[in-house]
């Protein structure tokens, strides 16, 4: 009588052997920088894609299940421009140098609104994307750079009003007037800078949810967007160029409309939008080893 057994499997080659490894997928190991000042520009490259998704998710979400959509960004500055011109232009009589008031005002209002609305979301972005940040590994860094997009959406809407404007009021560009990207990229690098300050600090102290309207509100009246700089006289002048946002918004003015050309204080104020945006990158990236632990 035959005796049935159990059939052998040779396992002389070894794993490798039965079930060959795809040698195409190289594992991708995660691992903490040796210094906290360290960052890998290959590494925010490679996550390009999530950051084209991150600023069409804001895109989208701002203006999701709203009445009026993308209008907004036009009625918002607007109405802030119609409430200005009859307090500061009629009742204040503030002079603007020839320069008829809301044509003066819409110019400063573009790059504020632009800069006021992407420091308010990137202070808010990490705690609102919590979730995200716990559980999956990323340059976080992306999420509060993501913001920018839809501010720039916003703000190119809102620069058609300003062109009809100029041409209700027949003003004539500047031959300069190419120049204007370099002080929107100037808003950009402060609005980056202040957002990366707050967003990381927000993380421990939810306190910045409060404080940054306030702080925003502020800034609006310490930057010649109602007013021009020609009434801060003296000495005060290098003192007022320490905001960041008084060279962008009179350099915006200059290359758009032809007001006074950029002097000194226009240096002072690169200058700091460039130390901000660089010790609020440097700041990101310390306090970023204890967002998973405290967000």
């Amino acid at each position: 009588m035959a005796t049935l057994e159990p059939p052998t499997t040779s396992i002389t080659g070894g794993a490798n052997s039965a079930l060959p490894l795809d040698r195409s997928h190289t594992p991708t190991i995660i691992e903490p920088k040796r210094r906290w000042w360290q960052f890998t520009w290959r590494e925010l490259w490679f996550y390009r894609e999530l950051l084209f998704f991150l600023v069409w998710r804001d895109v989208k979400v701002r203006y999701k299940q709203t009445l009026l959509g993308a209008s907004w960004a036009i009625i918002q500055p607007v109405l802030q421009l119609v409430v200005f011109t009859v307090i500061f232009g009629r009742l204040a009589g503030i002079s603007t140098n020839g320069i008829p008031y809301p044509l003066f005002n819409l110019a400063g209002l573009l790059p504020w609104h632009f800069f006021a609305n992407t420091v308010t979301q990137a202070a808010n972005s990490l705690v609102i994307n919590a979730g995200i940040v716990r559980k999956v590994y990323f340059p976080r860094i992306l999420i509060p750079t993501a913001t920018i997009g839809s501010g720039l959406v916003d703000f190119g809407l809102a620069f058609v009003v300003l062109l009809a404007l100029m041409l209700w009021f027949q003003w004539p560009p500047t031959p300069v007037m190419f120049l204007l990207p370099v002080f929107v990229a100037l808003a950009m690098l402060t609005a980056l800078g202040v957002g990366y300050w707050l967003s990381a600090i927000h993380v421990k102290y939810r306190d910045v949810r409060h404080a940054t309207p306030f702080m925003i509100q502020l800034w609006l009246f310490a930057t010649p967007v109602v007013y021009p700089t020609s009434l801060i006289q003296g000495p005060w002048q290098l003192v007022y160029a320490l905001n960041p946002m008084v060279g962008v918004v009179e350099g915006f003015r200059w290359a758009l409309l032809g007001t006074q050309a950029p002097s000194l204080a226009m240096l002072i104020s690169v200058t700091v939008a460039l130390t901000i945006f660089m010790t609020g990158w440097l700041y990101f990236q310390a306090a970023e080893r204890t967002f998973a632990d405290l967000i």
